[in-house]
């Protein structure tokens, strides 16, 4: 797992607890993209599931994990594909 993947997975763990993670590096896939750099850690996949998004339409769990990753998003992370749901 990349430095970064292992920074947004701890993030998101503290957090919001999540039943399961799951954080993919995806960066080799969109080399030639916009946004893409070599060396990779631009782009990811996170699939969460959490008592935390209960209740929450997409968009909000969306917003939830997007702004704690704003630090990120500050550095070289540049696209991240999410696919959340609550356990309820």
């Amino acid at each position: 797992m990349s430095g970064m993947a292992t920074q947004i997975e701890a993030k998101l763990e503290r957090v919001f607890a999540p039943q399961s993670l799951i954080v993919r590096d995806v960066s080799a896939s969109h080399a030639g993209h916009a946004g893409a750099r070599p060396g990779g850690n631009t782009h990811f996949e996170v699939e969460i599931t959490t008592a935390a998004f209960d209740g929450l339409s997409r968009i909000a769990m969306h917003r939830a994990v997007m702004a704690e990753l704003g630090d990120e998003f500050a550095g070289s992370l540049h696209a991240l594909n999410i696919k959340a749901k609550g356990v309820g």
